[in-house]
């Protein structure tokens, strides 16, 4: 998997594309106006160097362009998850664990899917 790293802004337009699919410009524009005042420019421009950076895909359809995602969302997220676990738990995935576990009341139903999932690791490793 090629490095994966986009900016928080990048990322919100990622994340637009994988919501609704192939866009235009304009369309991504709009959803991204809904959270926070964005110009049209700046989604253009940003859009533009994702292209160059391999992100996103770009067609010709009459006198606008198409956009969509090269990248998935669960590779996107897997990739940036481990900077983050590198950078912040010296990639430690038991330290964020029990960070995460510890500071947040986890309701029966999350422990049991965080059970279960463990039991299938358990599972997977012992084939």
């Amino acid at each position: 998997m090629k490095s994966i790293r986009p900016t928080d802004s990048e990322l919100s337009i990622l994340q637009v594309l994988w919501a609704n699919g192939p866009s235009t410009v304009r369309q991504v524009n709009e959803v991204l106006n809904k959270v926070r005042e964005v110009g049209y420019t700046t989604t253009l421009k940003l859009m533009q160097i994702m292209h160059e950076k391999q992100l996103l895909a770009r067609t010709k359809s009459g006198k606008t362009h198409i956009y969509r995602a090269l990248v998935t969302q669960s590779d996107t997220q897997k990739a940036l998850l481990n900077r983050f676990v590198d950078n912040t738990f010296g990639g430690s995935m038991t330290q964020l664990v029990l960070q995460a576990l510890g500071g947040h009341q986890a309701s029966v139903e999350e422990i049991d899917q965080i059970r279960a999932y463990l039991d299938q690791l358990e599972k997977d490793q012992s084939k």
